[in-house]
């Protein structure tokens, strides 16, 4: 099985900064797409920012130039360095990748538990 583990969300002011890392865990051979999505209260889940294993990456408009995602394979980790946060920014926060799991089988989606994010002063 597979784990994805979010941390470092938490309580920010406005303008301030937050990193949150998504650590992959389990039976793992390797991992293509890695993102960030979030889900406001009421609304729908949508994708913050995407990044493949060669280091191409994706933004959603309301966040380019504020936020970086990055990841490390090795770790097979990725973060997202958010800047001027701002309160339409809250948000639970998840992260999501594409696991292969055996050399001869494809890649599957798994998702991880989710991390808040409170912009407010």
């Amino acid at each position: 099985q597979v784990q994805l583990v979010e941390s470092g969300g938490g309580l920010v002011q406005p303008g301030g900064s937050l990193r949150l890392s998504c650590a992959a865990s389990g039976s793992i051979v390797s991992i293509n797409l890695m993102g960030w999505y979030r889900q406001a209260p009421g609304k729908q889940r949508e994708l913050v920012a995407t990044i493949t294993r060669g280091g191409s990456t994706n933004y959603a408009d309301s966040v380019a130039g504020r936020f970086t995602i990055s990841r490390d394979n090795a770790k097979n980790t990725v973060y997202l360095q958010m800047n001027s946060l701002k309160p339409e920014d809250t948000a639970v926060y998840f992260c999501n990748a594409g696991v292969q799991q055996a050399t001869w089988g494809g890649y599957h989606p798994y998702w991880g538990q989710g991390t808040q994010v409170t912009v407010s002063s």
